[in-house]
């Protein structure tokens, strides 16, 4: 995932400002408290792995949204923060309700587009692997469409989806593990297992960039 802006702030041992923006799975639906979503066990990580940095991950989720939505808000919840990073998880609650993906797709090309042109970097969330998101003709379509919107943008791309089925799959978990009761919304383990690995691309995205720098 390119991160120039993260990767010279962290160089320079700049304060860093992320902003994580989205619906529910942001907010942190399903969590048993506000520091077991995946933003604050994120800025946890990220503090883990770059000691010496400055860094902040703020939550701006609000439960329920569709990427319409949340695109109206760009402007005042992600770039009135002055961010050097923006995660927008997207896509799930229109798979969820059968929405419109064309205006889910259309309304994220325009905030990609805003927060790419402040020079802002971008990093795209997919859908969570839940049992109520793998009844849903959509999901093929939607991840479809946003792994295009990011490679057209060249912005990251946190295959969510992918990550949370190799979990089931190969590494021994079970959905009850990662997904809370009412099948859509991670639990606990969920949201910590998704910040541990985004904040490992995250550091193999800025380790790239600046050791290429370097050379």
């Amino acid at each position: 995932m390119p991160l120039p802006q993260l990767s010279q702030r962290i160089a320079t041992g700049a304060p860093i400002r992320i902003v994580a923006i989205g619906s529910s799975s942001t907010a942190g639906a399903g969590a048993s408290s506000p520091d077991k979503a995946y933003p604050a066990r994120l800025d946890h990580y990220l503090s883990e792995r770059f000691r010496n940095a400055d860094i902040a991950v703020l939550n701006r989720g609000i439960n329920g949204e569709t990427d319409d939505q949340t695109e109206k808000r760009i402007e005042a919840d992600a770039l009135g923060t002055k961010p050097d990073l923006v995660i927008w998880q997207i896509g799930a609650n229109t798979v969820l309700r059968d929405g419109d993906q064309g205006l889910s797709e259309r309304s994220v090309r325009r905030g990609v587009a805003r927060l790419r042109a402040a020079g802002v970097d971008v990093v795209l969330m997919d859908l969570q692997y839940a049992p109520k998101m793998l009844e849903k003709t959509g999901v093929a379509p939607m991840l479809t469409r946003i792994a295009a919107i990011a490679s057209d943008n060249h912005v990251g791309l946190f295959h969510r989806f992918d990550v949370m089925r190799s979990l089931v799959e190969t590494r021994g978990m079970t959905m009850a593990d990662l997904i809370g009761p009412d099948g859509v919304h991670q639990n606990d383990g969920g949201y910590d297992c998704v910040a541990r690995m985004l904040a490992a691309g995250i550091e193999d995205a800025v380790s790239v960039h600046n050791s290429g720098l370097q050379r």
